[in-house]
């Protein structure tokens, strides 16, 4: 078992509360975005129990962290929104160098491999005007709610795996995002069962899916990853905080953030 992944299951866990920040942006921090896609791909085959001892102490730090601190990182979004944007802001500009370097970016970026990663940065940017779904509450699974609840975990999961993406964000999008923090948060377990099978489909998928374009088409999936990284500044940028203490408090959270990525890039490389 590599249980040093608890705490890599932790940042993932706490990064894939927020709406906006990817849990697959800090797999790339740390350096474990192609064993990811690799085991839970090999999960779901015949060599399964390869990529147990990888795949267990991360799922345990993820499913652990979302259970204690979806009341914490509510609570701080509700109260100290902006500080903990600024936050994740820095953490997510912190490791578009490590991207760069891992994309080889100066060796291997053609032009269209640039205005191609400007063009998804510029797509996923403008989904700040989108507009996201009436918020649903939903607190009984029903046929109707179970399809929305299943094929939301799908479509979340899909996009957790994507550097940029954020699996909350696209929740918030469908709608059903507060439906699925507050089932969690009161383990409605009729809710979070569902969900998590969407989100488990979404993640077979998915893991194949892109596993196979990065081994077939690599430098043209590094522009898209940075892309949906860029793109993700403009998404979960909050504004300019206001004077006094938000400012302040802003400035120290981006920081922190700058920081953290930079600690982690180097635990990644390692």
């Amino acid at each position: 078992m590599e249980w040093r992944n608890l705490y890599r299951g932790f940042l993932m866990g706490i990064s894939d509360l927020v709406p906006g920040v990817s849990g697959g942006t800090i797999a790339f921090i740390l350096g474990i975005y192609d064993r990811l896609l690799i085991s839970i791909s090999g999960f779901f085959s015949k060599e399964w129990k390869k990529h147990i001892g990888f795949l267990l102490p991360l799922g345990i730090g993820m499913g652990a962290t979302i259970i204690i601190f979806s009341k914490v990182i509510a609570y701080l979004l509700k109260h100290y929104h902006e500080p903990t944007q600024y936050l994740f802001l820095g953490l997510i500009i912190g490791v578009i160098p490590f991207v760069a370097k891992q994309a080889g970016l100066r060796r291997n970026f053609k032009i269209q491999h640039i205005v191609f990663m400007l063009f998804v940065a510029a797509a996923l940017a403008s989904t700040i005007w989108m507009k996201p779904i009436e918020p649903l509450v939903i607190t009984h699974v029903t046929v109707k709610t179970a399809i929305i609840l299943f094929f939301s975990g799908w479509a979340g999961s899909m996009a957790m795996l994507l550097p940029g993406v954020s699996g909350s964000f696209v929740l918030l999008l469908l709608g059903v995002y507060t439906s699925v923090i507050t089932a969690i948060s009161d383990f409605n377990i009729p809710i979070i069962l569902v969900t998590g099978a969407g989100i488990a489909v979404g993640f077979i998928i998915s893991s194949k899916l892109i596993r196979l374009l990065l081994e077939k088409f690599r430098t043209a999936m590094f522009a898209v990853i940075m892309g949906l990284i860029i793109g993700s500044v403009f998404v979960i940028f909050p504004g300019i905080p206001e004077s006094g203490t938000p400012y302040v408090m802003s400035i120290i959270a981006i920081i922190t953030g700058l920081i953290i990525a930079n600690i982690l890039n180097g635990i990644g490389e390692n």
